[in-house]
């Protein structure tokens, strides 16, 4: 969703700094993800997919689309609607545009936040800042 730097990951995560830290350092290990140095002083990095990481894409993709069809409430909207470029449809769950029938890959999408989620991911920064 576009958090690359480690204040913002901790935001939408709610991990601990700990936590988060194991995490980034393990999928780094792994390959999954590539740090950048964004700041000299103080010394800061963000956190950026790897060819690797990206070539995951359609794993995540898939258990979203499981989340969104197993773990929600009747009537809970999707979370983050993810709307081809190409031809301005919605794709839906699918990885297939049901408008024009082309496979879509995460390049091919634009990801739109509901209203709910959106709200949340802004408590979220706010409650941060508060602590």
């Amino acid at each position: 969703m576009g958090a690359t730097r480690f204040e913002e990951i901790q935001i939408q995560t709610e991990a601990t700094p700990q936590m988060l830290a194991t995490r980034l350092k393990s999928l780094e290990a792994n390959g999954l993800i590539e740090r950048h140095r964004y700041n000299e002083r103080p010394l800061r990095f963000e956190y950026r997919l790897s060819e690797k990481g990206r070539a995951f894409y359609p794993v995540v993709y898939a258990m979203r689309a499981w989340g969104e069809t197993w773990c929600k409430d009747d009537g809970e909207e999707v979370a983050v609607r993810f709307v081809h470029r190409e031809c301005g449809h919605d794709v839906g769950l699918g990885s297939v545009c049901p408008n024009c029938g082309v496979p879509v890959e995460h390049n091919d999408l634009d990801a739109l936040v509901s209203d709910k989620f959106a709200a949340e991911r802004v408590e979220r920064r706010a409650a941060f800042k508060r602590k």
